[in-house]
């Protein structure tokens, strides 16, 4: 089999990076070892994240590292055992997030971030599924006036910064948006520019089937059987091609290793549980409890509860301490039912110290591109990625400048 590209990785990411290559002439095989968007994009909140222009940074306050040096917050959990193997990602990743970096990494991140619901509802449109797209936004709740005020004000200044649109509630509006929420809560800041998906995964094989009416090929096998030519094998046989893009999220370095680059690539787990919503009661909106760290979202299945980050390594046991820690509160705050998972999902989401995704040529290689790296933006930052590739590997000029996200930045 011979085609113009292999993309390896067939989430949210591969899919879109596959459609925008197909848009403009390429013939491609999409190439993953499980099913399409089985892995990280199976599971997430479903956000398509317009107002995160701060990635999600590393903590500089004394008493939030004491509070997780405890290890027992839902926000964040750590392996003792792969602290070592990690330090260097992580002392790196706290370097970036020092306030005036992260300030300068977010006037870079934005670029991204600011196209992330037109690219979606391009897509969407164009595979018939834009029903799978809610445009209510999403909420932080606050248990406390001194969170919510800080939170307000930030807000305020991120408008300012870059136009970002949002509501104060004030307890009384809270409870009108949010009938079934505990009247405890003190207020919300609904972000209402972003948008909110209620079948992650649906959505992208609904993309996946766009990719596949046009011509485009899926096919099964490990992508670590790449080698230099370009060639890779599949349960159909090798295929040969012209160039290969490597958008294999959290496996990306298994490919990229081999191939000799030392890429600083870490990752943060996440799970996720199902319940249904007791008697009558609804959610209309995605709601991130703000002091505890946990979100509930409406999902087709049911509500999604998903717990913060977890730091270890990639392939390690599974430990959902988080979602034991997490359910008694959300039941707290919301009627929740029976669980209808049989267990917890758990899913790896690829991250580099800066913050930033690996968009863009090889720098080693010719005919070799990376995407991978989005983190907790996967999701959202999938078609801005599948566009920004499409038009560089066309010779293009691309819709947002490339510079901050390329490889040889490390």
């Amino acid at each position: 089999m011979k085609t113009d590209v292999v993309v390896l990785g067939a989430g949210i990411v591969g899919i879109s990076v596959a459609l925008h290559l197909q848009a403009r002439g390429r013939t491609v095989v999409l190439l993953d070892r499980r099913g399409a968007a089985e892995e990280t994009s199976f599971g997430n909140a479903g956000l398509i994240q317009r107002e995160g222009v701060y990635p999600y940074g590393f903590p500089h306050d004394f008493g939030a590292l004491l509070r997780y040096g405890f290890n027992r917050t839902i926000d964040a959990h750590y392996h003792p055992s792969a602290l070592l193997d990690l330090a260097p990602f992580l002392w790196k990743y706290w370097h970036h997030s020092r306030r005036e970096r992260h300030a300068q990494i977010a006037r870079l991140y934005s670029r991204l971030i600011e196209h992330c619901v037109a690219e979606h509802d391009a897509l969407a449109a164009q595979a018939g599924a834009s029903s799978l797209i809610k445009r209510k936004g999403w909420m932080r709740i606050f248990r406390t006036e001194r969170e919510r005020d800080k939170r307000f004000a930030e807000a305020a200044v991120w408008r300012g910064d870059f136009g970002i649109n949002f509501s104060a509630l004030g307890q009384k509006e809270l409870q009108e948006a949010e009938p079934h929420l505990a009247p405890f809560l003190v207020g919300a800041l609904h972000w209402t520019d972003p948008t909110t998906v209620i079948d992650p995964q649906g959505l992208a094989l609904a993309y996946l089937k766009l990719f596949e009416s046009r011509g485009g090929r899926v096919a099964q096998g490990n992508a670590a059987s790449l080698e230099e030519g370009w060639s890779v094998r599949t349960v159909e046989g090798k295929v040969q091609a012209k160039e290969v893009v490597i958008a294999l999220g959290p496996w990306a370095d298994v490919v990229t290793r081999a191939l000799g680059y030392d890429l600083p690539l870490a990752v943060k787990r996440g799970y996720h549980m199902h319940y249904r919503a007791a008697g009558q009661a609804m959610l209309n909106h995605p709601v991130l409890d703000t002091e505890r760290g946990y979100m509930l979202a409406p999902m087709q299945r049911g509500i999604r509860l998903t717990t913060g980050a977890e730091f270890a390594l990639r392939d390690a046991i599974r430990t959902p301490v988080q979602l034991g820690r997490a359910e008694p509160l959300a039941r707290e705050l919301f009627p929740l039912a029976e669980r209808l998972d049989n267990e917890p999902w758990m899913g790896a989401r690829p991250c580099t110290p800066d913050m930033m995704p690996i968009i863009g040529k090889a720098p080693k290689h010719a005919n070799l591109w990376f995407a991978f790296g989005h983190a907790h933006h996967g999701l959202t930052l999938g078609p801005v990625t599948g566009r920004l590739i499409g038009e560089m590997m066309a010779g293009e000029t691309p819709f947002v400048d490339p510079a901050p996200y390329r490889p040889g930045r490390f």
